[in-house]
């Protein structure tokens, strides 16, 4: 199956991450989907992905953090698309710094676990069925490292919600092993940034997109989580190395 027949709904694709991954795989020759809840943000992955390959994007307005809105989006989407063959997700946020928990409400702990756990659970739970059984399908989660320690003073919040999304990536690696869909995990343990707002040792969101959208052209690994620390680590994927 060649790139042109491979359908990619990529969640959390007009997000910082989501964009690089989305603007590679178009430009590798695949279709791409992305939902989101604001028209806005779809508007501008529109204007920023390649003008040449951007019929090739398809855009939905919808929720995938709710059991109802993922299911009345995931119609919407097989009736544009027809079929997906690989998903790709990058949902959640890029930072959290509200302050120690002693300072926290119960209301903010929900909202951060919502963001980060809850949608990944939901999206998956509903979208999972469409490329599980086919060997030539792949699902790929893109999870941070923060779940893994405090990055500083006052995100321990966002630790605790990386936390629960490594967590649950790790469940469904061990409670679903001979799934015959590819199922991958990258998990990055430094910033992600645009050009114009990186700092030293983050990585450009582009360079991440490339090296991602390699990972699902080849579809030649399974149950696997790889760890990127550094931007050279983006390289060796992407010449045709391991990460």
């Amino acid at each position: 199956m060649s790139n042109a027949d491979r359908v990619v709904l990529a969640l959390g694709g007009a997000g910082t991450v989501g964009s690089g991954i989305v603007k590679a795989l178009l430009d590798k020759g695949f279709k791409v989907a992305v939902i989101s809840r604001d028209n806005s943000r779809l508007e501008k992955l529109r204007g920023f992905v390649s003008p040449s390959v951007r019929d090739n994007l398809t855009t939905l307005v919808g929720n995938v953090g709710s059991e109802e809105g993922a299911e009345v989006v995931k119609h919407a989407l097989l009736k544009s698309v027809g079929k997906v063959t690989d998903i790709v997700s990058s949902l959640g946020f890029s930072w959290w710094q509200g302050g120690p928990p002693h300072t926290q409400t119960l209301k903010e702990l929900h909202w951060v676990i919502e963001t980060l756990l809850f949608s990944t659970f939901v999206s998956w739970k509903v979208f999972f069925p469409l490329v599980r059984d086919d060997p030539n399908c792949t699902y790929t989660f893109i999870t941070g490292g923060a779940g893994e320690k405090l990055l500083m003073p006052g995100t321990g919040f966002l630790t605790v919600g990386a936390a629960s999304t490594l967590a649950f990536c790790q469940v469904l690696r061990e409670e679903y092993p001979e799934v015959p869909c590819k199922l991958n995990q990258v998990k990055i343990n430094t910033g992600v940034a645009p050009p114009e707002r990186m700092a030293p040792g983050y990585l450009n969101h582009l360079d991440l997109g490339e090296a991602v959208a390699t990972l699902v052209e080849r579809k030649n690994t399974t149950h696997t989580v790889f760890p990127v620390n550094s931007p050279a680590d983006l390289k060796k994927v992407i010449l045709g190395g391991n990460l």
